[in-house]
């Protein structure tokens, strides 16, 4: 009985999800902070880079790498993306069994309201803590409910215009009543390492092009050069420069697939001073030179 009304409210998000995805790949809705996901084919390994949200599947199973750890989602379970993080991600899909799920951004601002809002007891651990930034969790009865009640709610522009930001303001709370609370308030946690490290992160995404030193950012998370190193690598499982450098090829090659500009211009805009330098690291990361990204005809993952 039990399996049954798994399988039943699994189908239902398969519905919904399908109803609100007219094409393949991460699709908007009527909230800018929630897309649907549709897939009907195998994604092989490729870099991905995600903002911080919550990627809840209903159907079909992702593989994420990151660093030496590796989590195997699938359908009745969701992935929590605490920080904009560059990992390997594998998608498994076919046309009878099609990937099928949605991705609800993060809004730290929002979460850190409802952790103020819920009146959770001090948790010394959440402030010393600095958890890894990508974990995993069953999609248990209130979640799997508030993510049914927010697509339902897109289905109608009014509703969602009115009622949107309430429904995703119930998926986030719902997790942070799930067995992965602990990241999202280190998340919001101010005085805490995690925290401070996502605000670095939120500003190394806007402020990628520009000259960065270790020693700027660790000034922005108010830690010192070797602390903020140990805590940035602990939760991102790069060091500081590897992760700018990351971030910087993912831009290019999202600019190269959807701008069409010349590789030189490509290497100055994402912030690297030497064209032939860039080459070299972007044919390293995907296997591919910038020139052969022009006309390779890739899948979204």
């Amino acid at each position: 009985m039990q399996l049954t009304r798994h399988l039943d409210a699994n189908a239902t998000l398969c519905s919904l999800v399908r109803s609100l995805a007219g094409r393949a790949g991460f699709v908007p809705t009527a909230l800018p902070q929630v897309k649907v996901m549709l897939w009907n084919h195998y994604v092989a390994s490729s870099p991905q880079l995600y903002e911080p949200s919550l990627i809840i599947l209903a159907q079909g199973s992702k593989l994420a790498r990151l660093g030496p750890r590796t989590f195997e989602y699938g359908a009745g379970h969701y992935l929590v993306q605490a920080l904009s993080v560059p990992f390997m991600c594998e998608t498994f899909a076919t046309d009878e069994t099609p990937l099928l799920g949605v991705a609800v951004d993060i809004d730290r601002v929002m979460l850190g309201e409802l952790v103020q809002s819920m009146a959770l007891p001090p948790d010394a651990s959440v402030q010393a803590q600095t958890p890894q930034s990508m974990s995993s969790a069953e999609l248990d009865a209130p979640m799997r409910e508030a993510v049914e009640r927010l697509l339902r709610c897109l289905l109608d522009p009014l509703e969602a215009k009115v009622l949107g930001p309430a429904r995703v303001r119930e998926v986030l709370y719902a997790a942070l009543r799930g067995s992965q609370a602990g990241v999202l308030r280190a998340l919001v946690e101010q005085q805490g390492h995690f925290a401070r490290i996502g605000t670095v992160l939120n500003y190394v995404g806007e402020h990628y092009a520009e000259p960065l030193s270790v020693e700027t950012l660790a000034g922005l998370a108010n830690m010192s050069v070797s602390t903020f190193h140990e805590h940035f690598k602990r939760s991102t499982d790069l060091a500081p420069m590897q992760y700018l450098k990351r971030l910087r090829l993912l831009k290019a090659q999202q600019i190269l697939t959807r701008e069409g500009l010349g590789v030189a211009q490509v290497a100055h805009r994402v912030g690297y001073q030497s064209t032939s330098q860039f080459c070299r690291e972007y044919k390293r990361q995907f296997a591919r030179s910038p020139g052969e990204e022009l006309s390779y005809q890739g899948q979204p993952a």
